[in-house]
């Protein structure tokens, strides 16, 4: 027998190789005959393991997970939000065999050398990190665990994020092709519940967590949370949210990280005041010295460095200064200085001391939890109905009825679908057999219309009686064009947009973008445009989220958000020749934390490209939400420019 003592989650992990029971992160499983593949001492938070199939499960019941994929379980904690700054301190790995248990698991923490930030969430103190390996020293591990495998995550995009990061850091490439978001998943099956956290679902689906934000308790948790949800969409023929993971990835080679300026720009370079604490400053073009060391030089100088050039940069930099590049173009075009490197050292000589910004601190407010039910005179209020059949104008005009009625539309035949609006041509609809085996009640055209009366009695108000229960987590439905109040107590939400779900090799190709707008309606340089290839806001206050195949989001922190600001207008696009109209309705909710705020459907589009989704803007100092749903027959490129962006041919 050999021993070995690990320290795991501040608890003595005794593992007794070959005959004895191993406590992990307080669960106990029996281990016979087996050998641990490695074991780092150093610090002790290390181990990656095989485990044998005689080995007892977590799940709470026997499942089979879906085929086609081999499916590895990944949670990471990090020092901060940002992949591209920020660090992994811990991870978790746990691939999977097709009955749900864990085939092969890797557990560590991880030392970067720096801040490990929010230790007040993950726990995990510079004393506790001290003595962890380095990314390197596991990775070729972790990359063996990975490889042929389907990456499954709470919000996937964020985990493939920081590890793709940290892998090419390493100077190594993430063998993983497909990932699958959780996040995502939930949000199709549209299980009633209040918020899609990990903790909410796992309550929901009876698992047992015990400590969050522990990456190897998130992850058996979340191992169980995939087994019952994709069992449920498997049960309603769902197809499951997989995204490639390199499909439109583009690297930009010394891309410089931006440091958030403590000055306000105090405009363009003259020659005879000089630089000033806060000027923004671009680099164009070969430098003398490593462009990242320039820009870090200029940063410790009290200087904001840019990656584009905007109407607010302060001055440009280029050894060529007859350069035809996209960035000096523009500076020309708007009248600004554009210096050589070696100009530009002279007068780094003397800075003059900027004006700082006014710093405005986040209300610390709870946020508020609604009654599980809002009030409403609605008579269909709490339902989802799905509608099959008709064309598509038929079907928005029925959906336009159903909201007036206070239901809610559903794109997909979800969980949460209460009932089924059935039109002309209805019945062959390849999902009403799974509508009959859940014995959904069948709408006709004339309930809807006859509800709608203002004389209909009282009987011909209500449609049949479901077996499936109203939602008790109802938000207000908005229409086209309205507008609302957010709650003053919102510091944070996410729009998240759905449409219905096809097929893997039948998906569209929908991109949700964000633009960080001024009071001008325009950007105020190239990183205020959020999108696949720029997912995140320089400062980290909006970013994109919920990568789905047919879900995608927007996270905004408003209560942190620059005051140079006023509207985070959050549009989409589709790729290739298809349309909005082909796509059919878009499901919007805008949902703070713990709960939902307000949801719209938009599905009036046509031969449209792109469709302007939603505005979060500031009107008295007071946030509001605009449902918009315009549509433009232009590209996502067009739809840039209009904004003020710059688009490189």
């Amino acid at each position: 027998m050999t021993l070995c003592v690990i320290h795991s989650n501040d608890t003595t992990l005794d593992l007794y190789l070959n005959t004895k029971l191993p406590r992990i992160a307080g669960r106990s499983t029996y281990v016979p005959e087996i050998a641990v593949s490695s074991i780092r001492m150093a610090g002790g938070e290390f181990y990656s393991r095989p485990v044998p199939s005689t080995a007892s499960s977590t799940m709470t019941r026997p499942v089979r997970l879906p085929t086609g994929h081999r499916w590895v379980v990944v949670d990471v904690e990090t020092s901060g939000l940002r992949s591209s700054t920020h660090r992994v301190l811990s991870l978790a790995a746990l691939a999977l065999r097709e009955d749900g248990s864990v085939e092969r698991e890797l557990v560590t923490l991880l030392n970067p050398g720096c801040d490990p930030g929010p230790v007040h969430i993950h726990n995990l103190t510079p004393q506790r990190l001290a003595g962890a390996p380095r990314f390197e020293d596991v990775a070729k591990e972790l990359l063996e665990l990975l490889d042929g495998r389907t990456l499954v995550a709470h919000n996937a995009s964020f985990d493939y994020g920081f590890l793709d990061a940290e892998a090419q850091r390493a100077g190594l490439t993430m063998p993983t092709r497909q990932r699958l978001c959780t996040l995502a998943l939930s949000r199709r099956l549209e299980i009633d519940v209040p918020n899609h956290k990990l903790s909410t679902l796992a309550a929901h689906w009876k698992v047992r967590q015990n400590r969050a934000h522990d990456a190897y308790d998130d992850a058996l948790v979340l191992t169980e949370v995939f087994a019952h949800s994709a069992s449920l969409a498997e049960s309603l023929r769902l197809p499951l949210p997989v995204v490639g993971c390199a499909d439109r990835r583009t690297v930009y080679p010394d891309r410089i990280p931006r440091v958030e300026s403590p000055w306000r720009n105090p405009g363009r370079l003259t020659p005879e005041a000089g630089l000033f604490q806060g000027m923004k400053l671009v680099i164009s073009g070969s430098t003398d010295s490593p462009r990242l060391a320039l820009a870090a030089r200029l940063a410790d100088a009290g200087l904001d460095v840019m990656n584009s050039v905007s109407r607010q940069t302060s001055v440009v930099v280029c050894n060529d200064l007859h350069s035809s590049s996209a960035k000096v173009r523009r500076a020309v075009a708007e009248g600004i200085p554009v210096l050589t490197e070696r100009q530009l050292g002279e007068m780094l000589l003397h800075v003059t001391p900027g004006e700082p910004k006014l710093v405005t601190t986040p209300r610390n407010v709870q946020q508020h939890r609604p009654a599980k039910t809002v009030a409403s005179n609605k008579p269909w209020h709490g339902r989802r109905v799905l509608i099959v059949g008709r064309s598509h104008a038929d079907s928005v005009l029925m959906r336009s009825r159903i909201v007036q009625l206070g239901a809610k539309p559903s794109v997909n035949l979800s969980a949460g679908v209460t009932d089924v609006l059935l039109l002309d041509g209805g019945e062959v609809d390849p999902r009403m057999d799974r509508v009959s085996a859940r014995q959904l009640p069948l709408l006709a055209a004339g309930d809807v219309n006859s509800a709608l009366e203002p004389a209909a009695p009282v009987e011909s108000v209500a449609p049949p009686e479901s077996i499936r229960p109203l939602s008790q987590w109802v938000a207000p439905l908005l229409a086209r064009g309205e507008v609302i109040d957010l709650p003053p107590q919102t510091t944070s939400l996410t729009v998240n947009a759905s449409w219905r779900a096809h097929a893997e090799d039948d998906a569209f190709e929908v991109d949700v973008v964000a633009l960080l707008l001024g009071e001008d309606g325009r950007v105020g340089c190239d990183e205020d445009f959020l999108f696949y290839n720029s997912p995140t806001s320089v400062d980290g206050t909006v970013e994109l989220s919920c990568d789905g195949s047919s879900e995608q989001g927007v996270r905004i922190e408003m209560a942190a958000l620059p005051d140079e600001y006023h509207c985070v207008s959050v549009s989409a696009a589709i790729g290739g020749d298809r349309t909005f109209g082909e796509l059919g309705p878009i499901s919007v909710t805008v949902d703070a934390p713990d709960h939902t705020i307000a949801s719209f459907v938009l599905d009036a589009g046509t031969t449209e490209r792109t469709m302007h989704f939603a505005e979060i803007y500031r009107r008295a100092g007071q946030w509001r939400l605009r449902a918009v749903g315009q549509g433009y027959e232009f590209d996502l490129a067009t739809l840039a420019t209009e904004h003020g962006v710059l688009v490189d041919d």
